[in-house]
């Protein structure tokens, strides 16, 4: 696949390219004090000069020294807000004449455009393909959002404060997934951009771009940054044996330590990339003549998640974190053949007291009772 260096003054020519194609361009924005995802219509719409500090419990903006446009690690969001909608209606019901007519609710014709999709989101992309399109059964919301999505990837320029990925092998570089990669390239001489073409969808809208072909220099300068990024990361985690690790540690000491603190808020499962936990409501109008089934997001976490003719199985805090992170990072591998966990930190940045699950798993590995 073909290449291109493309400068800074010319990026906006990157929207208008996606638009004719046909796509609805969204990608990171400020808003609320935050980076997050939204609908794009120019490069001005980004985060321009704009970067984030983040550690256990702790997210900031603050202005970086140049105008970088993706000089940022990741936000509150991720994609799945797109292909897996925090709500959907799945179906109405019409009450006339004494019978009732059921309909599927209509599916949104949309082609997204995801602009400024990172390594570790690109894995979690390709795990949540796993469960919605690949287990067995498929769910026809996330098929409809997910066909026909251009992905264009970005190299990570900044690593996080609680960001690992380099201990769960996604990242920060992308090496598969996106029909475009990106990486930006900025210092005093120089603001530029080194694309590379993933998929023929890519290869037709670079070629829409102006610009060099990439030199040599230029992909010296590429692994360059990402290896600064890689050696920056502010978390890592030691995955070897982790499964059995997990499995062999049920009654360790530390789930109790951890359910002290943690706040069964459901925070973490929010803001995670691949956790897909739904339930289902029916909300009918006040004459029983309409009603709607709909699916929402929900979470390990509450309570009445794995209520059993409406008792808890896990009435715990211990039980549904044990459960979460045992999950995420063990059981994960049997059903799906990979973990869970991408190592994108969100879970720790935006946990409310700073539960850091790699300091979870270093705890249990490291204390001497320990089964491996």
């Amino acid at each position: 696949m073909s290449g291109r260096v493309v400068d800074r003054a010319d990026f906006g020519l990157l929207f208008d390219a996606l638009d004719e194609a046909g796509y609805t361009v969204v990608g990171p924005t400020v808003r609320d004090k935050a980076i997050v995802y939204d609908d794009l219509t120019s490069v001005e719409d980004l985060p321009i000069g704009w970067t984030d500090e983040q550690d256990g419990g702790f997210y900031r903006l603050r202005r970086r020294e140049d105008e970088a446009l993706f000089g940022y690690a990741v936000g509150p969001h991720s994609w799945k807000k797109y292909l897996f909608p925090p709500k959907t209606d799945l179906l109405h019901v019409k009450r006339t004449d004494g019978s009732l007519f059921f309909a599927e609710t209509e599916l949104p014709e949309v082609r997204y455009a995801f602009l400024g999709v990172r390594a570790c989101e690109l894995a979690a992309i390709a795990i949540q393909d796993k469960v919605f399109l690949e287990s067995g059964a498929v769910d026809r919301t996330y098929q409809n959002a997910r066909q026909g999505v251009f992905k264009v990837a970005v190299n990570c320029i900044v690593a996080g404060g609680t960001c690992f990925c380099v201990s769960m092998e996604t990242g920060p570089e992308s090496t598969t997934g996106y029909d475009l990669v990106l990486t930006e390239v900025i210092d005093a001489e120089r603001h530029e951009f080194v694309f590379e073409a993933g998929t023929e969808a890519g290869e037709s809208i670079l070629a829409e771009l102006p610009g060099r072909p990439v030199a040599e220099s230029d992909r010296t300068q590429v692994a360059h940054i990402v290896a600064e990024t890689a050696s920056s990361m502010g978390r890592s985690m030691d995955n070897a044996g982790i499964k059995e690790l997990l499995y062999s540690n049920q009654e360790h000491p530390r789930w109790d330590d951890v359910a002290e603190r943690c706040l069964a808020c459901a925070n973490c499962t929010l803001v995670c990339p691949t956790c897909f936990c739904s339930t289902t409501e029916d909300v009918s109008t006040l004459d029983g003549t309409d009603a709607t089934r709909s699916r929402r997001w929900d979470s390990c976490f509450t309570l009445d998640f794995s209520a059993l003719h409406q008792v808890p199985v896990r009435t715990s805090t211990k039980a549904r974190y044990r459960q979460w992170m045992t999950h995420k990072l063990a059981s994960w591998y049997d059903q799906f053949g990979s973990s869970g966990c991408v190592g994108c930190g969100r879970c720790i940045t935006f946990c409310p007291v700073g539960i850091d699950l790699t300091q979870e798993v270093a705890a249990i590995r490291a204390s001497p009772g320990a089964r491996p």
